[in-house]
């Protein structure tokens, strides 16, 4: 249903992130390679990046093609940051519109998040705090999911991904819940019904739905699968309710 990234390293352009690869995001938006569901992300899209001039994390989000946006065409050279997340939408069928539902969401602690994937309403709507889902300001179905992980950032950014996917799985069996985060220091993904994949770059680590280039050193990582990124290096643990 979508296609998201994260950068956790040396400072790099959006540009050198996104744009630059021959497969990378933009590319992405209107041909991905690895997309299970979908074969168009032209729904909107959404980057956020932390910079050392404020505490919180910067967003910009429109409801237009990646592609089609010449005012992010004009800014990606110039803005430059240690940890980027970026997403594009293909949106649910009959789901809300416009911005708000673009991820990155921001979430308290300065955590963006992007759902990669679908999920019943109506099934996981009694599981979200009412407050949590205001202030998300969206009801799209992804916005319920990150309701549930802001609920739950105490335990810290990875347990909160894994307890919201699996709380959901136990009451929509067939969701599909790849979700994607980072507090600006580390970086955690799920996996649970679509793909991902990981690598060890120049400068940094990167994550994303499917590799943004042809090079050999992407890692997939399995279904049901928790992954967590430190400036320490990365981890790949078995969700429960997954693989052994």
């Amino acid at each position: 249903m979508c296609r998201h990234t994260a950068w956790l390293g040396s400072p790099r352009t959006l540009e050198q992130l996104l744009v630059d690869p021959p497969s990378g995001l933009l590319k992405q938006s209107w041909a991905p390679r690895r997309q299970r569901h979908g074969t168009l992300n032209a729904d909107g899209f959404g980057v956020g990046w932390f910079s050392e001039e404020r505490s919180a994390p910067a967003r910009y989000r429109r409801a237009a093609p990646l592609w089609a946006d010449p005012s992010f065409a004009s800014l990606a050279g110039v803005v430059r940051s240690g940890c980027v997340l970026a997403a594009v939408r293909s949106a649910t069928p009959g789901g809300p519109a416009g911005e708000d539902a673009c991820a990155p969401f921001l979430l308290p602690g300065g955590v963006l998040l992007s759902h990669n994937g679908v999920l019943p309403v109506e099934a996981v709507a009694p599981l979200v705090p009412s407050l949590a889902l205001q202030q998300l300001g969206s009801t799209v179905d992804s916005a319920f999911l990150a309701a549930l992980v802001a609920a739950r950032l105490g335990d810290g950014l990875a347990a909160a991904l894994a307890a919201a996917v699996v709380a959901v799985a136990e009451v929509a069996p067939g969701a599909r819940l790849n979700l994607l985060a980072t507090d600006g220091a580390t970086v955690a993904a799920t996996t649970w019904g679509d793909t991902l994949c990981w690598r060890v770059a120049d400068g940094g680590t990167e994550v994303a739905s499917e590799p943004s280039d042809d090079g050999s050193d992407w890692i997939d990582v399995p279904d049901r699968h928790l992954l967590e990124l430190t400036p320490d290096g990365c981890s790949v643990v078995p969700l429960p309710g997954g693989p052994a």
